[in-house]
Protein backbone atom coordinates (compact mmCIF):
# COMPACT_ATOMS: atom_id res chain seq x y z
CA UNK A 1 0.00 0.00 0.00
CA UNK A 2 1.22 3.55 -0.70
CA UNK A 3 2.43 6.02 1.61
CA UNK A 4 0.03 9.19 1.50
CA UNK A 5 2.41 11.20 2.78
CA UNK A 6 4.99 10.44 1.03
CA UNK A 7 2.61 10.50 -2.04
CA UNK A 8 1.69 13.55 -1.48
CA UNK A 9 5.46 15.15 -0.48
CA UNK A 10 6.70 14.22 -3.85
CA UNK A 11 3.68 15.32 -5.67
CA UNK A 12 4.16 19.40 -3.81
CA UNK A 13 1.26 19.04 -2.07
CA UNK A 14 1.41 19.28 1.68
CA UNK A 15 1.36 22.82 3.07
CA UNK A 16 1.29 22.23 6.66
CA UNK A 17 0.74 18.92 8.63
CA UNK A 18 0.06 18.19 12.33
CA UNK A 19 2.78 16.31 14.64
CA UNK A 20 1.94 12.32 14.38
CA UNK A 21 -0.23 12.43 11.16
CA UNK A 22 2.37 10.42 9.29
CA UNK A 23 2.78 7.86 12.17
CA UNK A 24 -1.19 7.59 12.42
CA UNK A 25 -1.71 6.59 8.57
CA UNK A 26 1.00 4.38 8.76
CA UNK A 27 -0.19 3.18 11.84
CA UNK A 28 -3.78 1.83 10.57
CA UNK A 29 -6.34 3.06 8.05
CA UNK A 30 -7.60 6.19 8.89
CA UNK A 31 -10.96 8.20 8.05
CA UNK A 32 -10.26 11.74 7.20
CA UNK A 33 -12.93 14.67 5.42
CA UNK A 34 -12.55 17.30 3.34
CA UNK A 35 -15.10 20.41 3.12
CA UNK A 36 -16.50 21.94 -0.27
CA UNK A 37 -19.09 24.85 0.27
CA UNK A 38 -21.49 24.64 -2.24
CA UNK A 39 -21.90 28.00 -3.48
CA UNK A 40 -22.19 27.19 -6.83
CA UNK A 41 -23.63 23.98 -8.90
CA UNK A 42 -20.23 23.06 -10.06
CA UNK A 43 -16.63 22.48 -8.98
CA UNK A 44 -13.80 24.16 -10.57
CA UNK A 45 -9.97 24.25 -10.61
CA UNK A 46 -9.56 26.01 -8.02
CA UNK A 47 -10.98 22.78 -5.59
CA UNK A 48 -9.46 20.24 -7.72
CA UNK A 49 -6.35 20.15 -5.57
CA UNK A 50 -7.86 19.06 -2.63
CA UNK A 51 -10.58 16.50 -4.21
CA UNK A 52 -7.00 15.05 -5.15
CA UNK A 53 -5.88 14.59 -2.20
CA UNK A 54 -9.04 12.68 -1.37
CA UNK A 55 -8.26 10.51 -4.59
CA UNK A 56 -4.96 10.04 -3.09
CA UNK A 57 -5.82 9.14 -0.02
CA UNK A 58 -8.37 6.39 -1.14
CA UNK A 59 -5.53 4.45 -3.37
CA UNK A 60 -3.50 4.62 -0.18
CA UNK A 61 -5.69 2.40 1.48
CA UNK A 62 -7.56 5.17 3.40
CA UNK A 63 -11.32 6.06 4.02
CA UNK A 64 -12.24 9.95 2.50
CA UNK A 65 -15.39 11.47 3.60
CA UNK A 66 -16.52 14.50 0.76
CA UNK A 67 -18.58 16.83 3.10
CA UNK A 68 -20.71 19.07 1.32
CA UNK A 69 -21.20 22.17 3.45
CA UNK A 70 -25.04 22.65 3.13
CA UNK A 71 -25.01 24.29 6.58
CA UNK A 72 -22.13 26.52 6.33
CA UNK A 73 -22.70 27.22 2.44
CA UNK A 74 -25.51 29.51 4.42
CA UNK A 75 -23.07 31.44 6.32
CA UNK A 76 -20.03 32.20 4.19
CA UNK A 77 -16.16 31.38 5.15
CA UNK A 78 -13.84 34.69 5.47
CA UNK A 79 -11.02 32.89 4.79
CA UNK A 80 -8.86 34.20 1.77
CA UNK A 81 -12.29 36.45 1.23
CA UNK A 82 -12.15 40.42 1.21
CA UNK A 83 -15.67 39.96 1.51
CA UNK A 84 -18.64 38.43 2.72
CA UNK A 85 -20.39 35.83 0.12
CA UNK A 86 -24.07 36.08 -0.65
CA UNK A 87 -26.26 33.75 1.78
CA UNK A 88 -27.99 30.94 -0.55
CA UNK A 89 -31.43 29.63 -0.17
CA UNK A 90 -31.85 25.76 1.15
CA UNK A 91 -33.43 25.04 -2.79
CA UNK A 92 -30.15 26.45 -4.49
CA UNK A 93 -27.89 24.43 -1.61
CA UNK A 94 -29.70 21.34 -2.52
CA UNK A 95 -29.25 21.58 -6.57
CA UNK A 96 -25.58 22.65 -5.94
CA UNK A 97 -25.19 19.40 -3.43
CA UNK A 98 -26.70 16.78 -5.80
CA UNK A 99 -24.35 18.63 -8.87
CA UNK A 100 -21.37 18.90 -7.26
CA UNK A 101 -21.78 14.83 -5.94
CA UNK A 102 -22.15 13.88 -9.78
CA UNK A 103 -18.74 15.40 -9.93
CA UNK A 104 -16.68 13.49 -7.40
CA UNK A 105 -17.91 10.41 -8.32
CA UNK A 106 -15.16 10.75 -11.41
CA UNK A 107 -12.62 11.21 -8.65
CA UNK A 108 -13.55 8.50 -5.53
CA UNK A 109 -15.63 5.38 -5.49
CA UNK A 110 -18.50 5.76 -3.61
CA UNK A 111 -20.44 2.33 -4.78
CA UNK A 112 -17.95 -0.36 -4.20
CA UNK A 113 -18.17 -2.44 -0.81
CA UNK A 114 -14.41 -1.87 0.24
CA UNK A 115 -13.86 -0.78 3.61
CA UNK A 116 -12.43 2.38 2.32
CA UNK A 117 -15.33 3.60 0.15
CA UNK A 118 -15.99 7.25 -0.22
CA UNK A 119 -18.95 8.85 1.58
CA UNK A 120 -20.59 11.79 0.97
CA UNK A 121 -22.20 13.97 4.07
CA UNK A 122 -23.85 17.24 4.85
CA UNK A 123 -23.22 19.48 7.66
CA UNK A 124 -26.91 20.88 6.61
CA UNK A 125 -27.66 16.99 8.44
CA UNK A 126 -26.37 17.65 11.77
CA UNK A 127 -27.24 21.60 11.65
CA UNK A 128 -30.24 21.67 10.70
CA UNK A 129 -32.22 21.24 14.15
CA UNK A 130 -29.23 22.28 16.24
CA UNK A 131 -30.32 25.39 18.02
CA UNK A 132 -28.57 28.48 19.14
CA UNK A 133 -29.05 27.77 22.62
CA UNK A 134 -28.01 24.39 21.80
CA UNK A 135 -25.02 25.88 19.96
CA UNK A 136 -23.78 28.12 22.31
CA UNK A 137 -24.24 25.99 25.01
CA UNK A 138 -22.37 22.43 23.61
CA UNK A 139 -20.06 24.37 21.17
CA UNK A 140 -19.18 28.20 21.98
CA UNK A 141 -18.34 27.89 25.75
CA UNK A 142 -15.22 25.36 24.54
CA UNK A 143 -13.61 28.18 22.60
CA UNK A 144 -12.51 31.55 23.67
CA UNK A 145 -13.29 34.60 21.60
CA UNK A 146 -9.35 35.41 22.12
CA UNK A 147 -8.72 32.33 20.44
CA UNK A 148 -10.99 33.03 17.62
CA UNK A 149 -9.51 36.45 16.97
CA UNK A 150 -6.26 35.58 17.18
CA UNK A 151 -6.71 33.33 13.34
CA UNK A 152 -5.10 34.94 10.51
CA UNK A 153 -8.21 35.06 8.35
CA UNK A 154 -9.80 37.18 11.08
CA UNK A 155 -7.33 39.49 11.49
CA UNK A 156 -7.00 40.01 7.68
CA UNK A 157 -10.65 40.94 7.54
CA UNK A 158 -10.67 43.31 11.05
CA UNK A 159 -7.10 44.95 10.17
CA UNK A 160 -9.23 47.15 7.02
CA UNK A 161 -8.40 44.92 3.83
CA UNK A 162 -11.84 44.92 4.23
CA UNK A 163 -14.26 47.43 3.81
CA UNK A 164 -17.10 46.08 5.95
CA UNK A 165 -15.28 44.14 8.39
CA UNK A 166 -16.18 41.30 9.69
CA UNK A 167 -20.17 39.82 10.39
CA UNK A 168 -20.95 37.90 13.30
CA UNK A 169 -22.20 35.49 11.16
CA UNK A 170 -19.14 34.99 9.41
CA UNK A 171 -17.06 34.82 12.83
CA UNK A 172 -18.58 31.96 13.99
CA UNK A 173 -17.92 29.84 10.45
CA UNK A 174 -15.05 28.64 12.47
CA UNK A 175 -16.86 27.38 15.19
CA UNK A 176 -19.41 25.71 13.09
CA UNK A 177 -16.55 23.88 10.81
CA UNK A 178 -14.78 22.58 13.96
CA UNK A 179 -18.19 21.54 14.93
CA UNK A 180 -18.77 19.51 12.06
CA UNK A 181 -14.80 18.23 12.79
CA UNK A 182 -16.56 16.51 16.11
CA UNK A 183 -19.04 15.50 14.79
CA UNK A 184 -17.64 13.71 12.51
CA UNK A 185 -14.66 12.58 14.83
CA UNK A 186 -17.75 11.00 17.17
CA UNK A 187 -20.05 9.72 14.82
CA UNK A 188 -17.43 8.54 11.99
CA UNK A 189 -14.07 7.75 13.36
CA UNK A 190 -12.66 10.59 11.46
CA UNK A 191 -9.11 11.48 12.71
CA UNK A 192 -7.44 13.94 10.35
CA UNK A 193 -9.18 16.60 7.91
CA UNK A 194 -7.68 18.03 5.08
CA UNK A 195 -7.82 21.13 3.48
CA UNK A 196 -6.18 24.44 1.56
CA UNK A 197 -3.46 26.27 3.31
CA UNK A 198 -6.25 28.76 3.76
CA UNK A 199 -7.95 26.79 5.66
CA UNK A 200 -5.50 26.07 8.64
CA UNK A 201 -7.17 28.16 11.27
CA UNK A 202 -10.89 26.96 11.12
CA UNK A 203 -8.94 23.36 10.70
CA UNK A 204 -7.07 23.75 13.80
CA UNK A 205 -10.16 25.48 15.71
CA UNK A 206 -11.79 22.04 15.02
CA UNK A 207 -8.94 19.65 16.31
CA UNK A 208 -9.03 22.30 19.44
CA UNK A 209 -12.72 21.47 20.01
CA UNK A 210 -12.19 17.89 20.04
CA UNK A 211 -9.54 18.24 22.64
CA UNK A 212 -11.45 20.20 24.75
CA UNK A 213 -14.51 18.33 24.32
CA UNK A 214 -13.82 14.12 24.07
CA UNK A 215 -10.10 14.74 24.37
CA UNK A 216 -9.93 12.10 21.44
CA UNK A 217 -6.46 12.30 19.03
CA UNK A 218 -6.89 14.29 15.54
CA UNK A 219 -4.73 15.62 13.37
CA UNK A 220 -4.68 17.82 10.21
CA UNK A 221 -2.90 18.35 6.69
CA UNK A 222 -3.09 21.32 4.02
CA UNK A 223 -2.05 21.63 0.35
CA UNK A 224 -1.09 25.02 -0.70
CA UNK A 225 -3.17 27.13 -2.69
CA UNK A 226 -2.46 26.32 -6.09
CA UNK A 227 -1.73 29.86 -8.29
CA UNK A 228 -2.20 31.02 -11.73
CA UNK A 229 0.57 32.54 -13.28
CA UNK A 230 -0.31 35.69 -12.19
CA UNK A 231 0.20 34.29 -8.78
CA UNK A 232 -3.49 34.73 -7.68
CA UNK A 233 -5.46 31.55 -6.69
CA UNK A 234 -7.28 29.72 -8.62
CA UNK A 235 -11.21 30.49 -6.94
CA UNK A 236 -14.82 31.81 -7.49
CA UNK A 237 -14.50 35.09 -7.24
CA UNK A 238 -12.12 36.07 -9.35
CA UNK A 239 -13.00 35.80 -13.36
CA UNK A 240 -12.29 34.00 -15.69
CA UNK A 241 -13.25 30.41 -13.65
CA UNK A 242 -12.22 27.30 -15.48
CA UNK A 243 -15.46 25.23 -14.32
CA UNK A 244 -15.42 21.50 -14.27
CA UNK A 245 -19.20 21.64 -15.53
CA UNK A 246 -19.63 21.44 -19.40
CA UNK A 247 -22.13 24.12 -19.77
CA UNK A 248 -19.65 26.30 -17.96
CA UNK A 249 -16.73 25.32 -19.84
CA UNK A 250 -16.77 23.45 -22.46
CA UNK A 251 -13.99 20.11 -22.36
CA UNK A 252 -12.39 22.00 -25.77
CA UNK A 253 -11.62 25.13 -23.70
CA UNK A 254 -10.59 22.68 -20.52
CA UNK A 255 -8.27 20.96 -22.31
CA UNK A 256 -6.40 24.50 -23.97
CA UNK A 257 -6.79 25.58 -20.80
CA UNK A 258 -4.37 23.08 -19.84
CA UNK A 259 -2.23 22.73 -23.04
CA UNK A 260 -0.98 26.34 -22.46
CA UNK A 261 -0.04 26.78 -19.12
CA UNK A 262 3.47 27.73 -18.94
CA UNK A 263 6.25 25.18 -18.59
CA UNK A 264 7.30 25.79 -15.11
CA UNK A 265 3.42 25.46 -14.53
CA UNK A 266 3.20 22.57 -16.20
CA UNK A 267 5.83 20.16 -13.94
CA UNK A 268 4.12 21.61 -11.31
CA UNK A 269 0.34 21.07 -12.41
CA UNK A 270 1.47 17.36 -13.79
CA UNK A 271 2.42 16.13 -10.12
CA UNK A 272 -0.80 17.80 -8.73
CA UNK A 273 -3.60 17.14 -11.16
CA UNK A 274 -2.85 14.12 -12.24
CA UNK A 275 -2.72 10.34 -10.78
CA UNK A 276 0.45 9.43 -13.16
CA UNK A 277 3.14 7.84 -10.93
CA UNK A 278 6.64 9.73 -10.38
CA UNK A 279 8.48 8.10 -12.77
CA UNK A 280 6.17 8.32 -15.52
CA UNK A 281 5.99 11.68 -14.59
CA UNK A 282 9.85 12.58 -14.33
CA UNK A 283 10.35 10.71 -18.11
CA UNK A 284 7.83 13.10 -19.42
CA UNK A 285 9.54 16.36 -18.19
CA UNK A 286 12.95 15.30 -19.28
CA UNK A 287 11.69 14.68 -22.75
CA UNK A 288 9.58 17.73 -22.45
CA UNK A 289 12.88 19.51 -21.85
CA UNK A 290 15.11 18.24 -25.12
CA UNK A 291 12.38 20.26 -26.78
CA UNK A 292 10.27 22.62 -25.16
CA UNK A 293 8.56 23.56 -28.14
CA UNK A 294 6.56 20.37 -28.90
CA UNK A 295 5.07 21.07 -25.57
CA UNK A 296 5.19 16.92 -24.35
CA UNK A 297 4.50 17.94 -21.13
CA UNK A 298 1.49 20.56 -21.69
CA UNK A 299 -0.18 17.78 -24.01
CA UNK A 300 0.16 14.92 -21.34
CA UNK A 301 -0.95 17.27 -18.74
CA UNK A 302 -4.23 18.40 -20.77
CA UNK A 303 -4.96 14.93 -21.56
CA UNK A 304 -4.93 13.15 -18.61
CA UNK A 305 -6.62 15.70 -16.54
CA UNK A 306 -9.88 16.46 -19.38
CA UNK A 307 -10.21 12.44 -19.47
CA UNK A 308 -10.15 12.43 -16.11
CA UNK A 309 -12.83 15.37 -15.15
CA UNK A 310 -14.94 14.45 -18.61
CA UNK A 311 -14.13 11.59 -21.16
CA UNK A 312 -12.02 10.19 -23.94
CA UNK A 313 -14.42 11.52 -26.31
CA UNK A 314 -14.14 14.66 -25.35
CA UNK A 315 -10.67 14.85 -25.17
CA UNK A 316 -10.90 13.37 -28.93
CA UNK A 317 -13.73 16.04 -29.66
CA UNK A 318 -11.25 18.96 -27.89
CA UNK A 319 -8.18 17.44 -30.13
CA UNK A 320 -10.40 17.49 -33.40
CA UNK A 321 -11.74 21.25 -32.46
CA UNK A 322 -8.07 22.36 -31.76
CA UNK A 323 -6.67 21.08 -35.08
CA UNK A 324 -9.29 23.03 -37.08
CA UNK A 325 -7.95 26.85 -36.77
CA UNK A 326 -4.36 24.84 -37.73
CA UNK A 327 -5.82 23.39 -40.98
CA UNK A 328 -5.65 19.99 -39.66
CA UNK A 329 -9.33 18.96 -40.56
CA UNK A 330 -12.26 18.32 -42.69
CA UNK A 331 -15.88 19.02 -42.73
CA UNK A 332 -16.55 15.90 -41.04
CA UNK A 333 -14.76 17.31 -37.88
CA UNK A 334 -17.00 20.53 -37.77
CA UNK A 335 -20.35 18.26 -38.24
CA UNK A 336 -19.04 17.02 -34.63
CA UNK A 337 -18.80 20.01 -32.38
CA UNK A 338 -21.66 20.58 -30.17
CA UNK A 339 -23.09 24.64 -30.46
CA UNK A 340 -21.24 25.09 -27.85
CA UNK A 341 -17.67 24.15 -28.50
CA UNK A 342 -18.02 25.60 -32.06
CA UNK A 343 -18.10 29.12 -30.53
CA UNK A 344 -15.66 28.40 -27.91
CA UNK A 345 -13.00 27.05 -31.11
CA UNK A 346 -13.85 30.54 -32.95
CA UNK A 347 -14.77 32.98 -30.19
CA UNK A 348 -11.75 35.14 -31.50
CA UNK A 349 -12.95 35.04 -35.42
CA UNK A 350 -14.85 38.30 -36.93
CA UNK A 351 -18.42 36.99 -37.01
CA UNK A 352 -21.16 38.41 -38.99
CA UNK A 353 -25.57 37.88 -38.59
CA UNK A 354 -27.57 37.22 -41.52
CA UNK A 355 -31.34 36.63 -41.22
CA UNK A 356 -32.21 32.89 -41.73
CA UNK A 357 -34.36 33.78 -44.52
CA UNK A 358 -31.69 34.68 -46.46
CA UNK A 359 -30.52 30.98 -46.73
CA UNK A 360 -34.23 29.49 -47.06
CA UNK A 361 -34.57 31.31 -50.15
CA UNK A 362 -30.75 30.35 -51.08
CA UNK A 363 -27.79 33.10 -51.90
CA UNK A 364 -25.17 32.69 -54.39
CA UNK A 365 -21.81 32.73 -52.17
CA UNK A 366 -20.31 35.81 -53.14
CA UNK A 367 -23.82 37.95 -52.67
CA UNK A 368 -23.60 36.50 -49.22
CA UNK A 369 -19.73 37.01 -48.40
CA UNK A 370 -20.14 40.59 -50.19
CA UNK A 371 -23.29 42.06 -48.86
CA UNK A 372 -24.74 40.12 -46.50
CA UNK A 373 -21.86 40.04 -44.45
CA UNK A 374 -18.73 42.14 -44.87
CA UNK A 375 -16.04 39.20 -45.65
CA UNK A 376 -14.35 40.27 -48.93
CA UNK A 377 -14.32 44.37 -49.90
CA UNK A 378 -15.80 43.30 -52.99
CA UNK A 379 -17.26 40.96 -55.66
CA UNK A 380 -14.41 41.09 -57.63
CA UNK A 381 -12.02 40.37 -54.93
CA UNK A 382 -13.86 37.32 -54.25
CA UNK A 383 -14.25 36.05 -57.51
CA UNK A 384 -10.23 36.17 -57.92
CA UNK A 385 -9.62 34.27 -54.85
CA UNK A 386 -12.13 31.72 -55.57
CA UNK A 387 -10.67 30.75 -58.79
CA UNK A 388 -7.22 30.18 -57.06
CA UNK A 389 -9.12 27.96 -54.65
CA UNK A 390 -8.45 30.54 -51.52
CA UNK A 391 -11.50 30.37 -50.24
CA UNK A 392 -13.75 27.57 -48.27
CA UNK A 393 -16.80 27.01 -46.81
CA UNK A 394 -17.00 24.50 -43.74
CA UNK A 395 -13.79 23.74 -44.43
CA UNK A 396 -14.37 22.73 -47.79
CA UNK A 397 -13.32 24.68 -51.22
CA UNK A 398 -15.60 26.67 -52.77
CA UNK A 399 -15.82 25.70 -56.65
CA UNK A 400 -18.01 28.31 -57.79
CA UNK A 401 -18.43 32.11 -56.73
CA UNK A 402 -21.82 31.81 -57.03
CA UNK A 403 -22.48 28.70 -55.79
CA UNK A 404 -25.94 28.39 -54.04
CA UNK A 405 -25.86 28.40 -50.26
CA UNK A 406 -29.13 27.36 -48.06
CA UNK A 407 -30.03 26.11 -44.66
CA UNK A 408 -28.81 22.70 -45.31
CA UNK A 409 -25.17 24.36 -45.71
CA UNK A 410 -25.79 25.76 -41.92
CA UNK A 411 -23.80 23.72 -38.97
CA UNK A 412 -25.98 23.39 -36.03
CA UNK A 413 -28.68 24.76 -38.50
CA UNK A 414 -27.11 28.23 -37.92
CA UNK A 415 -23.70 28.57 -38.66
CA UNK A 416 -21.45 29.15 -41.61
CA UNK A 417 -17.56 29.03 -41.73
CA UNK A 418 -16.17 30.72 -44.33
CA UNK A 419 -12.24 30.81 -44.58
CA UNK A 420 -9.88 32.64 -46.62
CA UNK A 421 -6.73 31.68 -47.18
CA UNK A 422 -5.05 28.92 -44.73
CA UNK A 423 -5.23 31.11 -41.67
CA UNK A 424 -7.94 33.76 -41.66
CA UNK A 425 -11.69 32.87 -40.35
CA UNK A 426 -14.98 34.43 -40.22
CA UNK A 427 -18.46 33.24 -38.30
CA UNK A 428 -21.67 33.80 -40.10
CA UNK A 429 -24.34 33.40 -37.94
CA UNK A 430 -28.33 32.44 -39.41
CA UNK A 431 -30.36 34.35 -36.93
Amino acid sequence: MKDFVNELTWRGMIHQMMPGTDELLKKEQVTAYLGIDPTADSLHIGHLCGVMMLRHFQRCGHKPLALIGGATGMIGDPSGKSQERNLLDEETLRHNVACIKKQLEKFLDFNSDAPNHAELVNNYDWMKDFTFLDFARDVGKHITVNYMMAKESVQKRLNGEARDGLSFTEFTYQLLQGYDFLYLNEHKGCKLQLGGADQWGNITTGSELIRRTNGNECFALTCPLVTKSDGKKFGKTESGNIWLDRNYTSPYTFYQFWLNVPDEDAKRYIKIFTSLEKEEIEAIIADHDTDPGRRVLQRKLAEEVTVMVHSKEDLDMAIEASNILFGKSTKESLLKLDERTLLDVFAGVPQFEVPKAVFEAGVKAVDLCADHAAIFPSKGEMKTLVKGGGVSINKEKLAQFDQTIGTADLLNGKYLLVQQGKKKYFLIIAK
